[in-house]
């Protein structure tokens, strides 16, 4: 069983985002960049999948600069057996991405393809789909729960008053939300065995991005709150308020 796991290098949810003097990007002065909060829900999904079937192979790849090599040793450190940097500059589309992660995973010749449901700065969840019609293989979007039944991949999606349980044939793409899969913090001796394990860098194939950033602003400071009153009697003017001047109502 391989499982190959797609990464993507983002800053810290926590961070202070500033924008830099171009105006099309962020100032990477001073943040802390992570591996994205979701694509480390896929590789605890990984690590599971790989102690519940006793054998495996567990490999992060990400498309990005040589600094993402950071990233990579993290998820070395969290227990993935190997990784693969392909370097290039990432960009916001998100097809030029998952050709890229297609090359790559096609020479793998993987059993499962897991990444998170969408990437923390992007927000798009797009490249996990794009990815599967690429190699074209099934994909389940946004599972809280996966199990491996043989042939098959058996997910679980919470939808609106129940949950949705879905199998594919592998090999397949499946995207991974929260669910229980609370990521595991690195042991001393996985951060002293990631030093060790394989981190191979390659040449992306990234094919011309089509997206391009013109500008990027900050959104609009919240107006100050205003205080209507005190108990029932400030309901009348709260509710004239939300229907005349909000008009929420």
């Amino acid at each position: 069983m391989k499982i190959v796991v797609c990464i993507k290098r983002v800053p810290d949810t926590e961070a202070r985002i500033r924008i830099d003097s171009g105006g099309d990007a962020i100032d990477p002065a001073g943040i802390k960049y992570v591996i994205s909060p979701y694509d480390e829900f896929a590789l605890e999904t990984a690590l599971r999948l790989k102690e519940a079937h006793g054998s495996g192979e567990v490999l992060a790849v990400s498309v990005g600069e040589s600094t993402t090599g950071e990233q990579l040793r993290s998820a070395l450190a969290m227990g993935a057996d190997g990784a693969v940097l392909l370097k290039g500059k990432p960009s916001f589309d998100g097809l030029a991405t998952a050709h890229a992660l297609a090359a790559e995973i096609r020479e793998q010749n993987a059993d499962l393809v897991l990444l998170g449901m969408k990437a923390a700065d992007g927000d798009q969840q797009q490249v996990g789909p794009m990815l599967a019609e690429l190699l074209d293989q099934p994909c389940v979007t946004v599972a809280s729960s996966v199990e491996l039944d043989g042939g098959a991949v058996v997910c679980h999606r919470e939808a609106e008053g129940g949950v949705e349980v879905v199998e594919a044939a592998l090999p397949a793409v499946v995207t991974i939300t929260k669910g229980d899969y609370e990521p595991r913090y690195p042991s001393l001796k996985g951060i002293m065995a990631a030093k060790k394990k394989p981190l191979a860098e390659k040449d992306a194939q990234l094919t011309p991005s089509r997206i391009q950033v013109r500008e990027l602003a900050p959104p609009p400071e919240r107006p100050a709150g205003r205080i209507v009153g005190e108990g029932t009697g400030a309901v009348p003017e709260l509710v004239r308020l939300l229907r005349e001047e909000a008009k929420v109502l």
